[in-house]
């Protein structure tokens, strides 16, 4: 099963540069900025602010996270 990365140009603290992530992420990730009701370069900026190591790898744990608060959410 092949898996697609799509690369976006984002702009973080006044510089562009490109992320890389599978479609399935930018998918989750703009429905999660759609929720907080902000756009995906925001939310990839705050993302940003707290991250320690690679730009992608803390996106995808951002995701994964929110999805595992709004299942714990459910229960």
């Amino acid at each position: 099963m092949s898996v697609k990365t799509l690369k976006r140009s984002v702009v973080i603290a006044g510089h562009r540069t490109s992320v890389s992530l599978e479609r399935a992420f930018w998918v989750v990730l703009k429905d999660i900025s759609k929720a907080r009701g902000i756009s995906v370069n925001a939310l990839i900026e705050e993302i940003d602010a707290g991250r320690a190591g690679n730009l992608s790898s803390a996106i995808r744990v951002h995701i994964l996270s929110a999805l595992l608060a709004a299942r714990a959410l459910e229960k």
